[in-house]
């Protein structure tokens, strides 16, 4: 039974290998998104008094911003900072709205993403 078992799943894996796989020659696609996200290495670190250098803050994704550029990244096909999570402020806006912590992102999440296509 083990033998019939895996014999089906050697043919299938065999039948794909000889098939290939195939997509539309368009272009579009030609490698997966690509980017930098700060929660695998990052987390939800938030204190920039104790951790300035690695908190969430406007100053950490300028300096990945950065580092994409300078060490080839941009060249290799990444073009993607992703904010993932805690940027956000305790608080709301008037209008009921999430809104950037004022204290890490002094300039806003518009000029950061200006600054990113700059980088």
């Amino acid at each position: 039974m083990y033998f019939s078992t895996m014999s089906r799943y050697t043919v299938a894996l065999i039948s794909l290998v000889i098939v290939g796989v195939q997509g539309l020659d368009n272009g579009l696609a030609l490698t997966p998104p690509m980017g930098w996200m700060h929660w695998e290495r990052f987390r939800c670190l938030t204190d920039c008094k104790a951790y300035p250098d690695e908190c969430i803050s406007e100053n950490l994704f300028k300096a990945m911003a950065d580092r994409m550029a300078s060490d080839g990244y941009l060249n290799a096909g990444y073009e993607y900072i992703i904010i993932d999570d805690c940027w956000a402020s305790k608080e709301r806006d008037d209008s009921g709205r999430l809104q950037p912590d004022p204290d890490r992102f002094p300039s806003g999440i518009k000029s950061l993403a200006d600054y990113g296509n700059q980088a």
